[in-house]
């Protein structure tokens, strides 16, 4: 016998008991969204891999370590997703849903970065990416940033977690602080880490949120990207900390967020967490207003963010946040016993779920002593038994045993059945 097949090395399997908390936050995520007028699109999860090198940045982590990329068969280089905007991007421009038009979109599925696995960081990870297009103000930004407040709120997060804020300027800012910055770094290029010495000359800015402990002391005294900002870019981001002022969303702005993507300027954002032990980011985003003409598409503003669901998952889990209603438990479980009566007693339960949509039942198939299956009964999680056999059947009644309370059985007309349990559940 051949070796027993695996899953690949940080591609997890999410089991039954694991996909109620998905469900309950991705729904809880959904109605937010939904309440702010976004609307969800799908894009493919293979993509042509020039997309991403050109979107997100030949010289980022993510495009020049992390991609799972390869040939097909007709020799196109194609890449799994990385992360969701870009695809996102190439759709609107290739569906003409950009030019002279507001747009304000969600998406969600899995992503893929060969990174080395830890808890709540997978190969195969999800994550939930909102974006707003057509709007150049700070309103939509303060709009974005309050929103994923309201997922807080709405999953009891909020004390679990701080916004930290920061503004990139303008690509001409950028540029000026970029000279400023590496003219600082040479001085001490030989005490940086490797990482960011190789950064020193591909992408400086990413070194400013460097990891390495002896390089975050050289950058402490770098110069400050807000003294290179141009007056419009200042003025953008003060209108912006005025309106999270004035809706008491609370942020600390930290000159030093940088994000990891090059397509970002003018706002960036994250939240983290200090929930899962070290800090970590549950949420970022920011601007990228350069990005669909980047990809070929006209000029057009974009703001966005993405979550990963596997560490808000984590924290929801880990703190002990889910409602007692999350999980896989069903309400009433239905037990025939006798020669025939599981057919007959399908079409019963069929009325049953007519009558009482919202009740989760199950139906034991597959026969089975009466003893096997209350056992299966009982390891649903069903408050109830339905218990049909052929002496009931034939009375048209029912047996209705509480699986949780001392509360006694008892017979029912089967069609007295639907009102008795909306009574007890």
């Amino acid at each position: 016998m051949g070796k027993q097949l695996q899953a690949i090395r940080g591609m997890n399997d999410i089991l039954p008991e694991q996909t109620p908390v998905w469900q309950y936050l991705e729904q809880q995520v959904r109605s937010v969204l939904s309440t702010y007028g976004y609307q969800e699109i799908r894009v493919p999860i293979v993509e042509s891999s020039a997309l991403f090198s050109r979107g997100i940045g030949s010289g980022t982590d993510i495009v020049e370590k992390e991609m799972y990329t390869f040939e097909d068969r007709n020799g196109d280089k194609l890449s799994l997703r990385p992360e969701a905007t870009a695809g996102v991007v190439r759709a609107g421009i290739q569906q003409g849903l950009f030019y002279n038009q507001i747009q304000r979109l969600w998406t969600s599925g899995p992503m893929f970065r060969y990174e080395r696995p830890q808890k709540g960081r997978y190969r195969q990870f999800h994550q939930i990416s909102v974006e707003a297009y057509g709007m150049t103000g700070p309103d939509i930004d303060a709009e974005i940033i309050m929103m994923t407040a309201r997922f807080w709120q709405k999953l009891g997060l909020t004390k679990h977690v701080t916004l930290e804020l920061n503004t990139l300027g303008t690509i001409e800012a950028r540029i000026r602080y970029r000279e400023a910055l590496v003219t600082y770094l040479r001085d001490y290029e030989s005490e940086l880490d490797d990482d960011s010495r190789r950064r020193l000359t591909i992408n400086p800015l990413r070194i400013l949120d460097s990891k390495d402990q002896n390089t975050q002391k050289i950058v402490a005294g770098a110069p400050e990207l807000f003294d290179y900002l141009d007056e419009e870019s200042q003025e953008h981001f003060a209108q912006l900390k005025q309106i999270l002022d004035e809706a008491g969303v609370a942020y600390r702005v930290n000159p030093r967020l940088v994000r990891g993507l090059d397509y970002y300027g003018r706002t960036v954002f994250e939240w983290v967490t200090e929930s899962l032990g070290a800090q970590g980011t549950v949420c970022a985003g920011g601007r990228y207003d350069a990005l669909v003409e980047m990809l070929g598409g006209k000029p057009t503003p974009a703001v966005g963010f993405a979550m990963g669901i596997e560490r808000l998952v984590l924290m929801l889990e880990t703190l002990q946040l889910l409602p007692e209603s999350v999980s896989n438990r069903v309400d009433v479980a239905v037990v025939a016993v006798g020669e025939g009566v599981g057919h007959r007693a399908l079409p019963l339960v069929e009325r049953l779920r007519d009558g009482l949509p919202e009740l989760k039942i199950l139906m034991n198939c597959g026969g089975g002593s009466f003893k096997a299956q209350m056992k299966r009964a009982d390891r649903s999680g069903a408050a109830y038994a339905l218990i049909l056999g052929e002496d009931e059947l034939g009375a048209g009644m029912v047996t209705v045993k509480s699986l949780r309370t001392d509360e006694a059985q008892q017979q029912l007309p089967i069609a007295d059945v639907p009102g008795h349990l909306q009574k007890v559940l």
